[in-house]
């Protein structure tokens, strides 16, 4: 985030000095098909400092969005699960942005690999597949750690799943894992984090 920042104080110096986007419209040369261009003058010049306020604004806070977002890929918690007798790596997810996020984007998971949601409450919870790239299973998983459904998923589709209970988690793992494991509704899930 500090890169993102200091990236964004120099082109907002820039900005100010109007190097970055003055000078460009100053020495631009006019296209030869364009009949009614008109020349840069000193009051076109002053327009576009007027708007440069406007431009730091909307620099800083795509800057800061650009952060966050970078930061919530590079700060998710792992933890290690038992799905009935089976092992999982799953990243784990407990924050409304991340939750949110999921799996968006991702070209591939490990084979043994999956995303731990971590719900603030149990309910009839639903997923679905906006930008996710790869197929995928989820199990949903009650607070005592018994799965209560699984579904297989598409990518890229808005058809949503949904908890067949109170589920107060849901693991993702590439789609027909569970099935190739033999996990069905009703195995025990160990390794969770408290439920809340």
């Amino acid at each position: 985030m500090l890169v993102c920042l200091v990236i964004g104080s120099l082109l907002i110096a820039n900005v100010r000095a109007g190097s970055l986007f003055v000078a460009t419209l100053v020495r631009a040369p006019r296209p030869p098909h364009v009949a009614d261009a008109r020349p840069v003058t000193s009051a076109s010049v002053a327009r576009i400092g007027a708007t440069i306020g406007v431009a730091e604004r909307l620099l800083i806070a795509a800057l800061i969005l650009w952060a966050q977002a970078a930061a919530a890929d590079t700060a998710l918690r792992t933890a290690q699960v038992r799905i009935g007798k089976h092992a999982m790596k799953v990243e784990i997810v407990d924050t409304d942005p991340q939750r949110e996020k999921g799996l968006m984007f991702r070209e591939k998971l490990g084979h043994d690999d999956g995303m731990l949601f971590v719900f603030d409450e149990p309910a009839y919870h639903s997923i679905w597949m906006k930008n996710t790239l790869i197929p995928l299973s989820v199990a949903f998983i009650d607070r005592d750690g018994i799965i209560l459904n699984i579904e297989d998923m598409e990518p890229r589709t808005l058809d949503t799943h949904m908890a067949a209970g109170p589920a107060a988690f849901a693991i993702e793992a590439n789609k027909g894992w569970y099935a190739e494991k033999k996990v069905r509704p009703g195995d025990k899930v160990t390794g969770l984090p408290k439920a809340r």
